[in-house]
């Protein structure tokens, strides 16, 4: 009698999967072609994610002014983007998010929505300031964000077939049922031997000189944002789940919404840059 649902959870499974596969085959190019093409299309593909979060943050929860939230993360995001002045920045976010916190006094989501200025033009915004401020010659600037990018989608990538496969006790139950202690050591395994392939790579091509101890940090690192990416997954979850959706949107077939693919990477993208610009 339980055959005929284990036969349909399976196709519901991959069905999922393929979906999965033929929307990265989408997306990957043109996340990959911006950064390779670097000014202005990396700045123009930051701008329509950040455009996009803000749209999702400010429809996710319900308001009594989404039009007026949305345009202050625009504001704000727009300035983390274009203006290459640290205090005009972090001035804005601060101003912007006051602003957010008086304007939303009587919403019932004040803190998720005053929460939402910092979160998108902090972790977008970060992007653009490892690729432009910290990696600025081409194309060292491509290689390594590619190499932040392959981190984050390794953890996804290990995590989603490990946690499916090896299943195990759950990494957090009340935030999000589906992930697994499994997946996320998968994730982080994942992560750590994409590091060492594509670094690997990098040298034998002559792109890069390092030594054994350059990169074996490399790998441990790659483990590190791999963790971290994770951390803004289970955030994200749980922000969903306070607020009883289960996707962000349903922009993306198969996927959910866009903060719903991206929320490890800007999760993880302030910690990279902080590292890259201070502690390296």
């Amino acid at each position: 009698m339980a055959r005929p649902k284990t036969k349909k959870k399976t196709a519901k499974k991959f069905g999922s999967l393929a979906k999965r596969i033929l929307t990265a085959l989408v997306m990957l190019p043109v996340a990959i072609g911006a950064l390779w093409g670097g000014y202005p299309f990396v700045d123009v593909l930051a701008l329509i994610v950040g455009v996009l979060l803000a749209w999702e943050w400010s429809n996710m929860m319900p308001s009594k002014s989404s039009s007026t939230y949305l345009a202050a993360y625009i504001t704000s995001l727009a300035v983390s983007l274009f203006v290459y002045d640290t205090p005009m920045i972090i001035s804005t976010i601060v101003l912007v998010s006051f602003f957010v916190w008086f304007k939303a006094k009587s919403e019932e989501h004040r803190n998720l929505l005053t929460l939402g200025v910092s979160y998108i033009s902090i972790g977008v915004g970060s992007l653009l300031w490892i690729y432009h401020g910290v990696l600025v010659h081409h194309p060292y600037n491509f290689y390594m964000t590619l190499w932040f990018f392959i981190m984050v989608w390794a953890m996804d990538i290990g995590g989603f077939i490990v946690g499916c496969n090896v299943k195990g006790p759950k990494l957090a139950p009340k935030i999000s049922p589906n992930k697994t202690w499994s997946g996320l050591i998968g994730g982080i395994v994942f992560a750590m031997a994409a590091s060492y392939i594509y670094i690997w790579i990098l040298a034998e091509f002559s792109v890069i000189k390092i030594d054994n101890n350059t990169q074996t940090f490399f790998v441990v690192l790659g483990g590190i944002i791999a963790a971290v990416s994770q951390i803004g997954d289970l955030i994200e979850s749980a922000i969903k789940r306070k607020l009883g959706v289960k996707d962000s949107s349903s922009l993306i077939p198969g996927h959910g919404g866009v903060f719903d693919r991206v929320d490890g990477l800007i999760f993880a993208a302030p910690f990279v840059y902080w590292l890259f610009a201070y502690g390296l």
